[in-house]
């Protein structure tokens, strides 16, 4: 029962929280114990999730200061301070060759993608520093990495969004622990139409799984790593972690 409610008393905010993935991480947390705040630009998306979590649902724009600023100090007053930010909001590029894009519509791939776990990491690491405890997990995607896209503002938003985190972690070393995780290829609302029905669909429970097991704070000598919910087995890295650092595995490299 204990490992069950391993993260009782433990608050977290999940952006992008109202669907998909982040919906999937929400409940996942609270299934542990935490008291979670769920935000999202659709107040039906969120106020759904808080209803089965039991939690805070916030209406709220991660690309905009204010509405971040807000969101933060709502979950402060309603739940507590946070202990775990999972950045996850994000959306895809829109469709159409790269010159012919609105630059607008172009530029607000990097505005949710990049600017918004910016803004919401921003908010929270003060208090986190004060307080000496909190952890940070950024939702990435192999489109950083992988080869054969052809598309350039989703897979460039979220190759800036992997070095931020990696940075970032670096900033907080030996303070807060900060995570970029691939939750792989999961059949979602911005996935489904997109990829064929044969393609390498990720079981959906195992980005939130991950999620639950980097809060815990078993994985925290995994700062700064990049970590895949199909294809790592974070127990497994957890165990040969002094190898992972030694080595700079789970990295995106260029390697000469």
């Amino acid at each position: 029962m204990a490992a069950e409610r391993e993260l009782d008393g433990n608050v977290a905010l999940v952006t992008g929280g109202g669907r998909g993935i982040g919906r999937s991480i929400a409940l996942e947390l609270a299934g542990a114990g935490a008291r979670v705040a769920v935000s999202a630009r659709t107040r039906e998306q969120v106020d759904e999730t808080a209803r089965e979590t039991g939690g805070a649902a916030i209406t709220a724009d991660v690309s905009r200061l204010e509405d971040v600023e807000a969101m933060v100090e709502q979950v402060e007053r309603d739940l507590g301070p946070v202990d775990l930010l999972v950045a996850n909001a994000g959306i895809g590029g829109p469709p159409g060759a790269t010159w012919d894009v609105d630059v607008a519509a172009w530029w607000r791939t990097f505005e949710v993608n990049v600017l918004g776990v910016h803004l919401c990491c921003r908010a929270v690491i003060p208090g986190m520093l004060e307080r000496g405890r909190g952890r940070i997990v950024i939702t990435g995607s192999g489109s950083a990495y992988l080869p054969g896209a052809r598309s350039t503002p989703y897979p460039a938003s979220k190759a800036a969004v992997w070095r931020y985190g990696e940075t970032l972690a670096n900033e907080l070393e030996d303070r807060i622990p900060v995570f970029v995780i691939s939750p792989g290829l999961v059949r979602t609302e911005m996935t489904e139409g997109n990829f064929p029905d044969d393609a390498p669909w990720t079981p959906p429970e195992l980005a939130p799984r991950l999620v639950r097991a980097l809060a815990s704070g078993r994985a925290d000598a995994l700062s700064g790593r990049y970590i895949h919910a199909e294809h790592d087995d974070v127990e497994e890295l957890v165990r040969r972690a002094d190898e992972i650092v030694q080595q700079d595995l789970n990295a995106i490299r260029l390697r000469r």
